[in-house]
């Protein structure tokens, strides 16, 4: 199984900056795709932005051009750098592994959240 750490979350003003990150750690996995989610009050829960074992990455067209995803295969983390944040990217954010466990099955995984708030 695997387990999902994240930090980073907080409070700041209108285009500030925030990194999140997200460290994944179990007993027997390997880690195929790992991203970003987010959910504001009143609205569906959305990809922000997603890598994959190759470094393709894939962004929200709210977010392109301010954020920017990595990872760090060696450490299983991924981490997510907001610029520019604006008031409509406050929500909680979710960090997401898809990940092959003991080489027999793949399952999704998710983080506890934390809490991003952008004031104007």
């Amino acid at each position: 199984q695997v387990q999902l750490v994240e930090s980073g979350g907080g409070l700041v003003q209108a285009g500030g900056s925030l990194r999140l990150s997200c460290a994944a750690s179990g007993s027997d996995f390997r880690i195929n795709v790992m991203g970003w989610y987010r959910q504001a009050p009143g609205k569906q829960r959305e990809l922000v932005a997603g890598i994959t074992s190759g470094g393709n990455t894939d962004y929200a067209d709210s977010v392109k051009g301010r954020f920017t995803i990595s990872r760090d295969n060696v450490k299983n983390t991924v981490n997510l750098r907001m610029n520019s944040l604006k008031p409509e990217d406050t929500a909680v954010y979710y960090c997401y592994v898809n990940a092959l466990i003991s080489g027999l099955y793949r399952n999704d995984y998710w983080g506890q959240g934390t809490q991003v708030t952008v004031s104007s």
